[in-house]
Parts: structure tokens; C-alpha cells; sequence
């Protein structure tokens, strides 16, 4: 049975917490009211204050001596970089594979009964692509730690003002935003959506009272929150 609002009985967990989506991940769960606890882990000071919130500046590569001694609930894994930013194959994978894999391995092993896991849409673990290829494996991959409930999103084109400036992202949303009318059937998983309606989703799929595994695609993301 679902807790009723008001009542804060959950900790969560999250991890990149500082991007496009974990930053709106963040502050929505924050201001949710039947968490007790959020802990957001970071590698720098997030700077700031909230009753709720416990930041764990944490080295990832040593990340079970830092969350070993908590007791969770839901976990959401907001992890994530570009080749670019990372510098090379080999960097982004310790990323995107293996810090993302230990973050969900340490989540369940501290309780963790569900998992909010933002990957990409078209990827897969057999794909030729490298970066789909990377994020396939890890939805292969997590699919083995037990968790009761794992929801995993898969958006495409993210919208949003970012931190850092990214041209190409910047020139992909006008097109995108003149090409939306026509990407209809099975094109509609590639259209554009928001950071902030990636965030709002994964918060309603973690109290949606689902069981098992759900994988979530552009249509899925506007349904769980209301087409807002």
C-alpha cells in the first residue's frame, strides 16, 4: 500500500545530482513530502540547504565505504557523461557503465527496493554504436541486482538550459522543435523532452505502487506526468 501524502517514511538515494535532470531530479524529490531523508551523493559540496537533505561528497571509484552504513528506499541514478566531456571511450564508460553499476549494486545492498535509472532511447547492449552499446549494458546488467521495482527512461534529445554549453544540442532542439509535428508512430520516442519532465516522471513512477520492471519512452514520460 502506497503511504499517503504527508507522511515522510522513505529515503532516497541520488546520484548526478548536478546535470540537466539530476538537478530537477533533485529538487523535486526534496520538496516531496513522503521522503524523510534524501542523500545526494557528489563529488564537490552541493552548497546547499534543505531539512531533508544529506550531501555525501563521495569518491565513486570507493563508493561502498560511503553509503555502507545507510538504509534505503528508492534509488535514483541520474549518472551520466558525453564522450566529449569524459575525453575518451574509456573514460566515458567508468561513467556511464561502471559508476552507474556500482551506484545501483550499493543502492540495493543498502535496501534499496527501487531503482530510477535514466538511460537513452535505441540503445542496446548488441548495438555497433559505442554509446548505445555502453548504455545497453548497463540495462542488461542492472536488470541482475533483484531490485522488486527498477524503472528504467529512455529519452531522447534532452531540453533544458545547462550548465555547460553544448552547440550541437542547441541546434538538434530548433530542428527538433520544427520536425515534433511529424515524428508520429513509432517516431514519437525520438522527439525532444524536457530534463524537468524526465525528473517529474521518475518521482511518479517511484510512488506509482508498480511492481517488476517498466521501461519508459517519450509517451510513457508524458503519461506518468499528465501530459504537462
Amino acid at each position: 500500500m502506497e503511504e499517503e501524502r504527508g507522511t515522510a517514511t522513505r529515503t532516497a538515494i541520488i546520484a548526478g545530482c548536478t546535470g540537466l535532470i539530476g538537478t530537477a531530479c533533485l529538487d523535486i524529490i526534496l520538496n516531496e513530502d513522503r521522503y524523510a531523508k534524501v542523500v545526494a551523493l557528489s563529488r564537490r559540496p552541493l552548497h546547499r540547504e534543505h531539512p531533508r537533505l544529506e550531501n555525501k561528497v563521495v569518491d565513486f571509484d570507493r563508493l561502498e565505504e560511503f553509503i555502507e552504513d545507510i538504509r534505503l528506499d528508492d534509488a535514483y541514478c541520474c549518472l551520466g557523461t558525453t564522450i566529449k566531456q569524459a575525453g575518451s571511450q574509456e573514460a566515458f564508460k567508468k561513467v556511464d557503465y561502471e559508476y552507474v553499476m556500482r551506484f545501483a549494486r550499493c543502492a540495493r545492498e543498502a535496501g534499496a527496493k527501487r531503482l530510477m535509472l535514466v538511460s537513452a532511447v535505441g540503445v542496446s547492449a548488441d548495438s555497433r554504436i559505442f554509446y548505445n552499446r555502453v548504455k545497453g549494458e548497463v540495462e542488461r546488467d542492472v536488470k541482475q541486482l533483484g531490485y522488486p521495482v527498477l524503472h528504467i527512461f529512455r529519452p531522447s534529445l534532452l531540453l533544458g538550459n545547462r550548465r555547460e554549453f553544448r552547440f550541437g544540442e542547441r541546434v538538434a532542439a530548433v530542428f527538433m522543435k520544427v520536425l515534433k509535428p511529424l515524428m508520429i508512430g513509432g517516431w514519437t520516442r525520438y522527439r525532444g523532452i524536457s530534463g524537468l519532465r524526465v525528473a517529474r516522471a521518475m518521482r511518479a513512477a517511484a510512488f506509482s505502487g508498480k511492481e517488476g520492471l517498466h521501461t519508459h519512452e517519450y509517451r510513457d514520460m508524458q503519461e506518468l506526468t499528465g501530459g504537462r
